[in-house]
């Protein structure tokens, strides 16, 4: 099995499909919604720091270096701190990844989530 953060190495940057991403903020929290397909693997890589994952329709598989866990929707994860992870869709999906921030920029967001830098 490869390891997921050499898998991110690989992949960074590389997207193949549009994952219909919607952006949702409040005070100080960014949700972003996904729709993941059946069979389709999204986000390999780390964040600086824990944030909360939630599976609201389908199932699937969330990978670390270290783990594999099945989830069914309703379901909410913690994603740990410089862990790199991935999310494999058994099921047609749609996922949200809720973070605290204070940045709205859609264009900065990521940068910002995964470098920890506003």
């Amino acid at each position: 099995m490869q390891v997921i953060s050499e898998m991110f190495k690989e992949k960074q940057g590389n997207f193949e499909i549009d994952l219909g991403e919607v952006h949702n903020f409040s005070d100080g929290l960014y949700a972003k919604q996904v729709t993941i397909p059946k069979g389709y693997v999204a986000g390999q890589h780390a964040h600086t720091y824990s944030h909360l994952s939630i599976l609201a329709k389908g199932k699937v598989i969330v990978r670390t270096d270290s783990t594999e866990k099945v989830y069914e929707a309703p379901a909410c994860m913690e994603i740990v701190a410089g862990v790199h992870h991935a999310v494999e869709a058994l099921e047609d999906c749609v996922w949200y990844c809720v973070h605290a921030t204070n940045e709205t920029n859609v264009d900065n967001i990521d940068k910002v989530l995964v470098t920890g830098k506003d």
